[in-house]
């Protein structure tokens, strides 16, 4: 059995050479962000805030702008300060101790209208922004279906706005998961990387939420529920339907992960966010403690 330290070793040889690569300036990757203006949301989030890491190690991005709401009595300041002190930043400090300077939090919440970014910053972030990422969303499985619809659907709704403002959008993407219509129907059969029939089109399934209240919604999208087993994989089915219907035109694109664990090699062997250990990323870190 390999030791950790031999892993390490393995790990940082490949790092050494993914910085010699960027280095070099022939990147297609690199190129396309030069000096581009991103907005994402998710940022505080586990995949999050490893994209906000890769960006600023690996490109010359000009700023990222990252939506986040006051959470458990704590601004938005308080709460990018508490991510940023994540070991995963380690390195990116001690290369770029001034990538901090570049990276610009907008107040606000996708659940709501407009992403509850004010006037000002919405103007803003429409004259500037070029590529977005779309991360945030509802991963509590047993979340109700109205809170799941709130995030999950009409955030999604909001993005799609923010982008069709945009005056210079390069890119829109929009994080979804492998499991949106892997459904019971579709089990030992493929899930395609193609847009599937939504349970239900998305400004009604926003409407409901909106009117209807939390035990009458769960009652009445039971029969969804137990074919996408729960709210999370039935709102994230949903919104892709979204944007395939109000995406029309834009440069955007979907990508479906599927169980997300530890960092393999970069910028940490292992790193895992302690917010999300649970399920197989808590396993992973039981197995690191036995090793």
């Amino acid at each position: 059995m390999r030791v950790i330290e031999e892993i390490q070793e393995e790990a940082q040889a490949n790092n050494e050479a993914i910085k010699k690569a960027i280095s070099s300036g022939n990147s297609l990757v690199a190129k396309f962000y030069d000096d581009a203006v991103v907005f994402m949301t998710g940022g505080s989030g586990f995949v999050g805030k490893h994209m906000i890491e890769k960006i600023f190690s690996s490109t010359n991005v000009r700023k990222i702008y990252m939506l986040l709401r006051p959470k458990k009595g704590k601004t938005v300041q308080e709460r990018l300060k508490v991510v940023l002190e994540d070991p995963l930043y380690e390195e990116l400090f001690k290369e770029q101790p001034n990538f901090v300077d570049k990276l610009v939090v907008v107040e606000g919440d996708s659940s709501e209208d407009n992403l509850g970014i004010d006037e000002k910053n919405w103007a803003r972030l429409t004259d500037e922004v070029n590529i977005i990422f779309h991360a945030a969303a509802s991963v509590n499985f047993r979340e109700t279906l109205k809170m799941a619809t709130f995030t999950n659907i009409k955030g999604t709704r909001e993005m799609i706005k923010l982008a069709k403002a945009c005056k210079h959008l390069k890119s829109f993407v929009h994080v979804s998961t492998a499991y949106s219509h892997a459904t019971r129907g579709r089990v030992r059969g493929d899930v395609r990387e193609d847009f599937y029939d939504s349970p239900v089109p998305p400004e009604t399934m926003i409407q409901l939420a909106e009117y209807i209240d939390d035990e009458k919604l769960d009652a009445m999208f039971q029969p969804f529920i137990e074919e996408r087993s729960n709210s999370y994989s039935v709102t994230k089915a949903v919104a892709e339907e979204l944007v395939r219907v109000m995406g029309e035109g834009l440069p955007i694109c979907i990508v479906r992960p599927a169980i997300v664990i530890s960092a393999y090699r970069e910028p940490k062997v292992g790193w895992v966010d302690v917010n999300n250990a649970f399920g197989p990323s808590g396993v992973s870190i039981i197995n690191k403690k036995i090793i």
